[in-house]
């Protein structure tokens, strides 16, 4: 009677390990590694990302005739569609400014339609919810993400972003404006970022950054941190004119790691 000799199953491939409390330092660094390949293979350096609420009607919904908000889906639309007409005309292949959103419904789901109007690529950072919130359609498919944990995609949503806008929404899109404004003002981010508050009387409604001010909890220049705009024309040339003079034609030299993210640059890990 032989004993057979058989190989044990890689612990890689093993299911119980990689969904075990063992494991979670393996799917963490798989929710980097994942996203981190894709944008190398599509030479993604620079993204255009956009917050707001998933709860805004788009034109094929029924609820969209009577929506107080409704046409802040259009005027997103509009605006991911200029921005990717215009990102695509650049002559720099390595600096695509690249729509990213949340990837779902609503305000999100806008922008990547917009992006896609335009021919263009577009990104969607999508997150496991107890509600099921699915993929919008108008993500290009090999930039659509699963992510588990809020800390990576919000990562993703930081490091290769130079431009913020933030439409109308809820407690997510206010966790996400408060973490990038965060980043900014600690300078945490290590480049400059275009932030725009698309729909002044909303966020002056909801936040009250005079009174942040007059009670000594920020400084009077971390309002220069973000601007307020209120139409798809005045966005644009912002965005279009901040990105080129912070990125493009640079007036001061910026340093190497605010011009291209060295780790997607790099062709190695």
């Amino acid at each position: 009677m032989s004993n057979k000799i058989t190989r044990d199953q890689l612990a890689y491939e093993k299911p119980e390990f990689l969904h075990s409390p063992e494991g979670r330092s393996v799917r963490i660094l798989s929710e980097y590694l994942d996203p981190l390949r894709e944008f190398r293979l599509h030479h993604i350096h620079d993204t255009l990302v956009f917050f707001g609420s998933a709860r805004i009607p788009s034109p094929e919904d029924a609820a969209y005739a009577t929506h107080p908000m409704a046409r802040y889906y259009d005027e997103c639309r509009e605006l991911a569609r200029r921005l990717t007409d215009w990102s695509i005309s650049l002559t720099d292949t390595e600096r695509m400014f690249v729509v990213c959103t949340g990837g779902g419904p609503g305000i999100m789901e806008a922008a990547n339609r917009g992006a896609l109007d335009a021919n263009g690529l577009s990104i969607g950072l999508n997150i496991g919810l107890p509600m099921e919130q699915m993929p919008n359609p108008y993500i290009t498919k090999d930039l659509s993400f699963e992510f588990h944990y809020f800390f990576m995609r919000k990562f993703w949503f930081a490091y290769l972003a130079k431009a913020l806008v933030v439409f109308p929404g809820g407690f997510g899109t206010l966790d996400e404006l408060s973490e990038i404004l965060t980043l900014a003002q600690t300078r945490k981010l290590h480049k400059r970022m275009v932030c725009l508050l698309y729909g002044t009387s909303f966020w002056k409604k909801i936040l009250n950054f005079d009174a942040l001010v007059e009670t000594g909890m920020i400084g009077v220049e971390d309002l220069k941190l973000f601007e307020f705009t209120d139409d798809v024309d005045t966005a644009f040339a912002i965005l279009k004119d901040g990105l080129t003079n912070l990125y493009l034609n640079p007036e001061v030299p910026l340093p190497d790691a605010e011009i291209k993210t060295p780790a997607i640059a790099s062709s190695r890990v």
